[in-house]
């Protein structure tokens, strides 16, 4: 059996977490939220940061435009930093609790006793990406979690540069990257990270994917 990786490097939606908690719970807030967000905010450096983005000079078309990217799930850093703050908001007073799937802690419980460090590396801010771990339904988990990317600080996830840029950060090259994208897993595996695709209940199995396929962190599955 080969030896454990030093880092295992975790995508989140379709990974960690259910897409649907994304999708049906998580953008729809932010799409409720936004109009009051932006007017309550409209000089706040991430409202500026968007203003420049989409060239919006009033707080409508500014919010038409925002709809637009959250609508069509537009991976927009300055998207994403407003829809961390809103959501920072929900999770803190409680009106939200995130989906982690059930052997997600355990895999973290044994991936720390064993010396392995996890990271995530996710296209939502890591402002989104801390909440989400620190208001699961399984309690604070970011105890466990020693570093988070987006493409802020590492580059689009389907681009190799952004592995490589994760790799040096981390200052180690033994790293297993899970994900259920295989565009993704191939620019990691490219990098020279390792590669495994999970295939999460209501995902369909991509079969052109020459990835190792697992349904799940378990031990028996993983290896590790």
């Amino acid at each position: 059996m080969a030896p454990p990786p030093q880092v295992v490097l975790l995508d989140i939606e379709g990974t960690t977490t259910d897409i649907s908690f994304v999708h049906d719970v998580l953008f729809p807030l932010s799409r409720r939220a936004l109009p009051e967000y932006i007017a309550e905010h409209w000089n706040d450096d991430e409202v500026l940061r968007a203003r420049e983005a989409t060239g919006a000079n009033d707080m409508a078309g500014l919010i038409d435009h925002l709809t637009a990217w959250i609508d069509a799930d537009r991976k927009e850093p300055t998207l994403k930093a407003i829809q961390g703050k809103i959501w920072r908001g929900a999770f803190e007073s409680g009106q939200v609790k995130s989906h982690v799937y059930p052997d997600v802690p355990a895999a973290f419980e044994r991936w720390k006793a064993r010396g392995i460090r996890i990271a995530i590396f996710s296209s939502g801010s890591i402002e989104a990406q801390e909440l989400l771990f620190r208001h699961s339904e399984h309690g604070d988990l970011t105890g466990f979690l020693s570093g988070y990317f987006d493409p802020t600080t590492a580059g689009p996830k389907r681009e190799v540069s952004a592995y490589e840029a994760i790799v040096r950060a981390l200052g180690t090259n033994e790293v297993a990257f899970l994900s259920d994208v295989s565009t993704e897993l191939e620019a990691a595996r490219a990098a020279g990270l390792s590669t495994w695709q999970l295939v999460r209940p209501g995902i369909a199995d991509d079969a052109a994917s020459t990835h190792a396929k697992v349904r799940s962190f378990a031990l028996d599955e993983l290896g590790f």
